[in-house]
């Protein structure tokens, strides 16, 4: 009869047995990863434009040769998606491939070269806003001058001059996350793709901007991307003055296509969360995948709904950013906005 023993009792036959079970395609499916395995496609652990991911044809191993630059087997997959060390990773796979056979055979875990070590990025000095700062954001986005004051306050704007171009940033207090934009509104033509935003190498994606700074507020409003993320200060800072209460604090998720960081989820625990994506189909997943996240640690969350919202322009308004300049009637229906 099967029984539980100890990892260090585990042979080998044992340890390929349960690869062979839990094989990294199913492993991608479990976890909801964005995009589909395959020997060549998207790598779900960084903002990837260049098919750098591969996957082997039996779904023993994979590489990423982009900006990860590791790879490895299905227990590296595991630590990788929820940053474990490797003997932890180990554990959840095997509870997950249903654990393992009595054998006699002593194999003894050491440290893999892939294991993902939890070390903070490495990011160019990110300096706190001037005045003339703040207003060149403000003037590029529309923000009211005071948001962007109380964001460079809480340190989740920053400024520097990065590939020769003065950039604002939306980074979090741990220094684990960042994302750049140019001042001028220009493209990023160094990345392929030329992207207006640039998550700087190394950086935790899947890390919200702003949590640890929630703490002490009741609510949050979880944005998609820097310029959502700003916009919310502006909204949460507005209500904030109505009602003289500090309730709400805006935390962002640098791109539709990211799952909260594992160790994220409790920060939001007794918390009411407002979702606020993009009106498109990435959005909507995103909306829905986050709102999985929360409920399994019990947070109340719901999800804001730009159905119907105008612009000044006559536009309709696709995000948080957009409604700084809704036409009259749009803005009198609204009504509240943060939670």
């Amino acid at each position: 009869m099967d029984q539980a023993k100890p990892l260090d009792y585990m042979s080998r036959t044992d340890i390929e047995n349960a690869k062979a079970r839990l094989r990294i395609p199913e492993l991608w499916t479990r976890y909801t990863l964005p995009g589909k395995p395959a020997k060549s496609c998207r790598c779900p652990f960084h903002d990837d434009r260049k098919n750098s991911f591969s996957i082997t044809q039996d779904g023993l191993l994979w590489n990423c040769f982009g900006q990860c630059a590791v790879g490895g087997d299905a227990v590296d997959f595991v630590a990788r998606v929820c940053r474990l060390d490797r003997k932890t990773a180990f554990k959840t796979f095997l509870k997950m491939a249903g654990g393992v056979s009595m054998a006699p055979a002593r194999f003894t875990i050491t440290k893999s070269a892939t294991s993902i070590p939890r070390q903070k990025p490495k990011f160019p000095p990110l300096e706190i806003g001037t005045r003339a700062d703040l207003v060149a954001v403000a003037k590029l986005r529309g923000i009211p001058l005071a948001a962007l004051q109380w964001a460079n306050e809480r340190g989740v704007l920053r400024f520097a001059t990065l590939q020769g171009y003065p950039a604002w940033i939306v980074t979090d207090g741990e220094g684990v996350n960042a994302q750049a934009r140019r001042l001028d509104g220009g493209l990023w033509e160094h990345l392929d793709g030329n992207p207006k935003a640039w998550t700087l190498a190394g950086a935790w994606a899947s890390w919200p901007l702003g949590i640890r700074e929630a703490k002490n507020f009741p609510a949050i409003a979880l944005c998609e991307g820097g310029p959502d993320f700003l916009t919310a200060h502006y909204f949460a800072w507005w209500e904030q003055l109505v009602t003289g209460v500090p309730k709400c604090a805006p935390v962002a998720m640098l791109g539709a296509s990211q799952r909260i960081h594992g160790d994220a989820l409790p920060l939001f625990a007794e918390k009411h969360v407002r979702i606020f994506c993009h009106a498109d189909d990435a959005g909507r997943k995103a909306a829905a995948q986050w709102k999985g996240q929360l409920n399994s640690v019990g947070v109340m969350v719901d999800a804001f709904d730009f159905t119907g919202l105008i612009r000044a322009n006559g536009k309709p308004a696709k995000d948080l950013n957009d409604c700084i300049v809704l036409d009259a009637e749009s803005f009198s229906q609204m009504g509240r906005i943060m939670p």
